[in-house]
């Protein structure tokens, strides 16, 4: 039989039980929403390129829609390794993001012995943001009026002519090697540490071409700075109706996309994750956003999540394919 104390003591236990579910609940319940502080987004190519223009671009409108600042932070250098480092390194809490594109899927193919992380599984995929074709250009120093004008002169001046990439093991130096492996031809490459510096010395006529995303060459081939000659897509570019593609100029089967996107360090909350691809989508969707990437020479794209993850993988897999085939190699 349960004795007066007895009893006390156990509706005490109980009540201080469900005191302390309580007050769990209520902390639960009063934790920031995601985001409660600025958000870092690191890019690993110069201001002024098309990654960093997109990673721009999302953060203003991350950060008007979120009401917290998300703050690009430019860290150029050995091919965006060093700006996938930090982030993969950085803590799993959604505070500390990537504006990737193309070239994160080709560092394994070049650098797999030498980075600290891996370009799958160091990362949490958010969304793509954009797409962009790629564009063979060529610059005041080699003055050539259609793409078999240029195919001749390169097979002419074999191992003389130049192209500029934003790096050795970016989309645009395999993009370029896959080019001279059907054609045939030999270029040297002069490597960059990203787009803007490339198109300033192309433009400069240091250089003498280069197999560019079309967002990064748009401004100056419309301002008749550039020449394009081809695009690497199915159909042509509606912003540059007059340039035939590959296909169209003789050379079969040949294309190169580039896509932008936010990428997350592995491990990073579920609710973070949810509020970031939300925002993302929403942001592709905006058609002051879809027309600003059409004159960037860039689409609107949001493949999300494990459709994201999913086509890293199978990028990471074809280009470690395409390296060894070519014998491509970091310069």
């Amino acid at each position: 039989m349960n004795t007066p104390s007895l009893k006390a003591s156990r509706l005490l236990a109980t009540g201080m039980f469900a005191a302390c579910a309580l007050a769990a609940g209520s902390a639960r319940a009063q934790a920031p929403a995601y985001p409660a502080k600025p958000v870092r987004l690191v890019v690993g190519f110069s201001a002024g390129g098309p990654t960093d223009v997109v990673a721009r671009a999302f953060a203003d409108y991350a950060a008007r829609t979120l009401g917290q600042p998300f703050v690009v932070d430019n860290k150029p250098g050995a091919n965006t390794i060093l700006a996938a480092e930090a982030v993969a390194g950085a803590p799993a809490d959604g505070y500390t993001l990537l504006l990737g594109a193309t070239n994160h899927t080709m560092i394994p193919a070049l650098y797999s012995s030498r980075v600290k992380f891996d370009a799958v599984r160091s990362f949490a995929p958010v969304c793509s943001l954009a797409v962009s074709p790629t564009v063979l250009v060529v610059g005041p120093s080699m003055k050539v009026p259609d793409f078999a004008a240029f195919l001749q002169q390169v097979k002419a001046e074999a191992g003389r002519r130049t192209y500029a990439t934003p790096g050795a093991g970016s989309s645009g130096h395999f993009a370029s090697e896959q080019f001279t492996r059907l054609t045939g031809t030999r270029m040297n490459h002069i490597p960059y540490k990203g787009a803007a510096q490339a198109v300033t010395d192309l433009v400069g006529g240091q250089v003498d071409s280069s197999f560019a995303t079309l967002g990064s060459v748009l401004p100056q081939v419309q301002a008749g700075k550039l020449t394009a000659l081809a695009v690497a897509a199915p159909q042509r570019s509606p912003l540059l109706p007059q340039v035939p593609t590959f296909d169209e100029a003789g050379v079969k089967g040949y294309r190169a996309d580039a896509w932008y996107g936010l990428l997350a360090p592995a491990g990073t909350p579920p609710a973070a994750l949810a509020v970031l691809q939300k925002t993302a989508q929403d942001f592709v969707r905006q058609g002051a956003t879809q027309e600003k990437l059409r004159g960037l020479g860039m689409e609107g794209q949001h493949v999300c999540g494990a459709d994201f993850g999913a086509q890293l993988e199978r990028e990471v897999k074809a280009y470690g394919q395409l390296a060894r085939e070519l014998d491509l190699k970091p310069e």
